[in-house]
């Protein structure tokens, strides 16, 4: 429902029981002064056809699409921007007119996020762990930022070789899953885009062992330091949690609506003080 005097958006996706979508958003909204509101929709696999319609009947300004919905959205909307059509996958939807544009802000959220790191991939070695949605958006983002060599451990082969398009004349090699700790070793940067590690306990490679000179991310952000953080830190590798990358996507997302610079500072402590209160 259209609230008097303010525009909408939300993120699509299910389960959305522990997203912090709305708290970044909003805060952003509130920062630059927008009379926007922004919802959580949780919608089924089965009814994306239907809510992608409803975006359109009810005049809403935009969307964020999250899993398992990022992919199949694609051929739904009217148009999609070079980086969704690449990767394959649509995170951010924006109404022009009567249009629903998609892009994908992920490969510009951890784009983002490596350079407001510090983090300068040219000509290093990556390894990424996993082939999924989120694996492309970090090949992709990484190829833009010239990185030297690209190495893909993956449960799924095959679909580990369709990333190595993503980077052009970039080496790139895909390595079957239980070889992920020995090249581990091998890597400049290592990249977990797997859910493994949401779980207490959990690590993709528990056995990698680290090197001071490593950078270790891991796009998981709670909890926000997971175990293949902690270990990488406990060896003096520099290694950050997905906190950056979420806030970096959103603010990408704010910037195709809005045409606005949002306030990332603002959007990290909302998203801190949720995460908070959240794991109480």
């Amino acid at each position: 429902m259209r609230h008097p005097g303010h525009d909408f958006a939300g993120v699509l996706g299910w389960p959305l029981e522990h997203t912090l979508s709305p708290v970044i958003h909003n805060a952003a909204f509130r920062q630059l002064g927008l009379h926007w509101i922004y919802l959580a929709w949780p919608v089924p696999k089965p009814d994306l056809a239907a809510a992608v319609g409803g975006l359109r009947a009810l005049g809403a300004m935009g969307a964020n699409v999250t899993m398992p919905h990022k992919e199949s959205i694609v051929t739904l909307l009217d148009e999609v921007s070079g980086d969704a059509r690449a990767v394959g996958a649509v995170n951010t939807v924006q109404r022009l007119g009567g249009r629903l544009v998609g892009h994908n802000t992920d490969v510009d959220g951890f784009r983002e996020f490596l350079i407001d790191a510090g983090v300068r991939p040219s000509g290093l070695r990556a390894l990424i762990l996993g082939a999924g949605g989120s694996a492309r958006a970090v090949v992709k983002g990484l190829a833009d930022l010239d990185i030297g060599e690209v190495v893909i451990a993956a449960r799924r082969p095959l679909r580990g070789a369709e990333l190595t398009s993503l980077v052009g004349s970039t080496p790139a090699t895909v390595h079957p899953w239980d070889a992920a700790e020995r090249l581990a070793g091998e890597a400049d940067l290592v990249v977990n885009a797997t859910p493994v590690g949401m779980k207490p306990g959990e690590n993709p490679i528990p056995g990698a062992r680290w090197r001071a000179d490593q950078v270790v991310v891991d796009l998981i952000y709670r909890p926000p330091a997971t175990p293949l953080i902690e270990s990488a830190r406990a060896s003096g590798a520099g290694a950050w949690g997905g906190m950056g990358m979420l806030v970096h996507q959103a603010a990408a997302s704010i910037r195709i609506w809005s045409g606005q610079d949002p306030p990332l500072e603002t959007m990290s402590a909302a998203a801190l003080h949720a995460l908070g209160g959240l794991s109480k």
